[in-house]
C-alpha cells in the first residue's frame, strides 16, 4: 500500500508549531506479534535454585517488567525463596524520572523499602560499600542498542565491582530494539572514551545486554562469575519492538517509544552542535531542529539524497527545556518507513553534513576538548570529515576496518540464532 502526504505550507511552518502525519512504518509482510519471555520470568520458572540461601541485590529501573507489566521487585520480593536485600539504579534513577546528566542521590525505594544505590550520583562505580554483604546482582535494565546510552557502561561498572567484591552477577536478559544484525558506525577509540562509551563497540553493536556482558568479561579478562538467564522466542532478525508482545515502558524520560529508540543511534549526535535534537518537544530524537532552519528546505535537500527506509517531513516546535527553551524551533521529522534497510547512524551523519552545508555560518559542533560531539562518535574522524567535506560513503569507509575487526569479536560472545 502506498501512502501520500502533501507538504505543508511554508507559511504555516514558519507560523506555528506544526506536526505531519507520519506514513505508517513498514514492518513486514503478515507479521504475527511474536511472544518473547524476558529472563525475569525465565528466571522465577525455571532458575531458582541460583539464588537459594543468597542475599541478592537488583540493578534496575522501571524497565524492568514482565509480560503483564509487574514490577521486577514486586515479582522478587513475593517469592518466599528469595532474599531481595538491596536495589541499584543507573541514570535517570529507579523510576526513570530524572532528566539526561541529572546526579541522583541514594535512598530508600518508597514502595518496597528496599536501600538503593545510585550508580548516577556521586559515584558510577559500585563502592565496596555498597557491595558488602550481596552475594548475587541481578542485572535487569531495557538497553536501547546503542553504545553511547549510559546503561552499558552501569552494566561494565558493575561487572568490574563484582570481581573485586566476590559477587556473581546474574544479567536477565532482554530484547535489543534496535535488532541483532545490523552494525553500524565508528568503534569507540581508547582517547574519546567516558561514560557515554567505555567499550570498544559501535555505535550500534546488535547485541543484547547478556551478550554484552559475556563480552565485557571476555574481552577484559574479568574474573567475576557471570550468568546470563536468556529470554526465551528472541531470535536476532525478528521485526522492531512493535511486533512484540512486551510491553515499550521508556528507558528515560526522552525515549519514549520504539520509534524514538530507532533514530536515536542518529540523531543524538546532535547533542553535540546547536542544534536541537527536540528534547522538551513531543517527540524526542525524532524532530531535529533550530530557530534558523528552514524546515521545508530541508526536508527537500534531505529527501533527495534518497536515504533508505527513511522519511523527511517539515516540522516547527517549541520546547519546553533544553536547547531553545520557550523558542520556535523549525527543522525535519526523521520518520522510518522501513526498519529492514533504515540505517539510523548514516541517516544522523547525512543530517548532520546537510545542515553543516546549508547554514555553515549558523551550525556550531559544541566546543570541549575532547568535544562531546567526539565522544559520542567515538572518534573526531567524523567531525573532522564533515567540516571537510568528505561524503556519507566516505565516513563510513573508515570506519569498515575497525567495524571487520568488532565483527570476528563480537561472534565469540553471541548467545541467539
Amino acid at each position: 500500500m502506498a501512502f501520500f502526504i502533501a507538504l505543508l505550507p511554508l507559511a504555516a511552518v514558519a507560523a506555528e508549531p506544526v506536526q505531519p502525519k507520519a506514513p505508517k512504518p513498514v514492518i513486514s509482510r503478515a507479521v504475527p506479534i511474536r511472544d518473547i519471555t524476558p529472563g525475569i520470568e525465565v528466571l522465577l520458572s525455571d532458575r531458582l535454585e541460583l539464588l537459594a540461601g543468597k542475599r541478592v541485590a537488583l540493578l534496575t529501573n522501571q524497565t524492568g517488567v514482565d509480560r503483564k507489566g509487574v514490577r521486577n521487585v514486586d515479582l522478587l520480593r513475593a517469592h518466599p525463596a528469595i532474599n531481595l536485600v538491596a536495589l541499584f539504579s543507573p541514570e535517570h534513577g529507579v523510576r526513570g524520572v530524572a532528566q539526561a546528566g541529572e546526579k541522583v542521590a541514594s535512598g530508600i525505594d518508597s514502595k518496597s523499602g528496599l536501600p538503593v544505590y545510585s550508580l548516577y550520583g556521586e559515584t558510577k562505580m559500585p563502592t565496596d560499600k555498597m557491595m558488602q554483604g550481596i552475594d548475587i546482582v541481578l542485572v535487569d535494565l531495557q538497553d536501547v542498542g546503542t553504545r553511547f546510552y549510559t546503561y552499558s557502561s552501569t552494566l561494565l561498572y558493575m561487572l568490574r565491582a563484582a570481581e573485586t567484591s566476590g559477587a556473581e552477577v546474574i544479567v536477565l536478559d532482554r530484547p535489543n530494539p534496535q535488532g541483532g544484525v545490523m552494525i553500524e558506525g565508528p568503534v569507540l577509540e581508547p582517547a574519546f572514551a567516558s561514560f557515554v562509551g567505555s567499550f570498544a563497540m559501535p555505535v550500534r553493536h546488535a547485541m543484547t545486554f547478556g551478550e554484552l556482558a559475556q563480552m565485557f568479561v571476555g574481552e577484559d579478562k574479568l574474573r567475576t562469575r557471570l550468568h546470563i538467564i536468556p529470554m526465551r522466542g528472541w531470535y536476532r532478525d525478528l521485526a522492531p519492538y512493535f511486533a512484540w508482545n512486551l510491553p515499550w515502558v521508556p528507558p528515560s524520560p526522552n525515549m519514549r517509544s520504539p520509534q524514538t529508540a530507532a533514530v536515536y543511534p542518529g540523531t543524538a549526535l546532535f547533542e553535540g552542535t546547536n542544534i536541537s535534537e527536540g528534547r522538551g518537544s513531543e517527540k524526542p530524537f525524532e524532530y531535529i531542529g533550530s530557530p534558523f532552519i528552514d524546515g521545508a528546505a530541508l526536508a527537500e535537500r534531505l529527501n533527495l539524497i534518497g536515504l533508505p527506509g527513511v522519511e523527511f517531513k517539515p516540522v516547527s516546535f517549541t520546547p519546553n527545556f533544553s536547547k531553545y527553551a520557550g523558542q520556535l524551533c523549525h527543522g525535519v521529522w526523521v520518520i522510518p518507513t522501513n526498519r529492514a534497510t533504515f540505517q539510523p547512524f548514516r541517516t544522523g551523519i547525512a543530517l548532520v553534513k546537510t545542515v553543516h552545508e546549508l547554514y555553515p555560518g549558523k551550525f556550531q559542533f559544541q566546543p570541549g576538548d575532547p568535544s562531546f560531539f567526539d565522544q559520542l562518535a567515538g572518534t573526531d574522524m567524523v567531525r573532522k570529515s564533515i567540516l571537510d567535506g568528505k561524503s556519507v560513503s566516505d565516513i563510513e569507509r573508515q570506519s569498515q576496518p575497525g567495524l571487520d575487526a568488532f565483527m570476528k569479536v563480537r561472534a565469540r560472545y553471541l548467545i541467539y540464532p
